[in-house]
């Protein structure tokens, strides 16, 4: 087994997400309480009962997602695994990377996964410095970081700064 050089996981830990996640929760919580439970309509167009129900599940599990997304980034002598739990994997060998570099590519719009940016597919939870990968084949993407000083040494380590 290849000696771990580098490891990180990152969640979605910001309060004010969090904050409005939550708030966002409790109003259709308190329309079903209104509605169902106590038989008065819930605002002055109310949804059907079905509909409520329906939109608060499919709101509780985008809630849900958010609690469980990981980004994950680890590094040894043979490579980098990047996962974004429960999303998608990537295993790069070093035989397949082009150019590995720490950035700072400012805000893109959000994070989670961005496509279409100009360091190809990002993959962040936060901040805005991460590691830029370039394969042989001229895919790109980046993996976002809390920890660049700590992936600065090891792509010195490896000798890809």
């Amino acid at each position: 087994m290849p000696k771990l050089l580098f490891k990180e996981e990152q969640r979605f830990k910001q309060i004010w997400l969090w904050v409005i996640l939550i708030v966002a929760a409790i109003l259709p919580l308190y329309g079903i309480y209104q509605q169902i439970i106590l038989g008065k309509p819930f605002g002055n167009n109310p949804m059907s009962d079905g509909a409520l129900i329906g939109f608060t599940i499919m709101l509780l599990i985008l809630i849900g997602l958010f609690w469980f997304v990981r980004l994950r980034t680890e590094i040894d002598e043979n490579g980098i695994r990047m996962q974004f739990f429960p999303l998608l994997k990537k295993n790069i060998q070093w035989n397949e990377i082009e150019s590995a570099k720490i950035v700072t590519y400012g805000f893109i719009g959000g994070w989670g996964i961005r496509l279409w940016t100009k360091y190809g597919t990002v993959y962040n939870m936060k901040g805005n410095r991460g590691l830029a990968i370039q394969l042989k084949s001229g895919q790109k993407f980046l993996i976002g970081s809390q920890k660049t000083d700590e992936l600065q040494k090891v792509l010195d380590q490896l000798k890809l700064a």
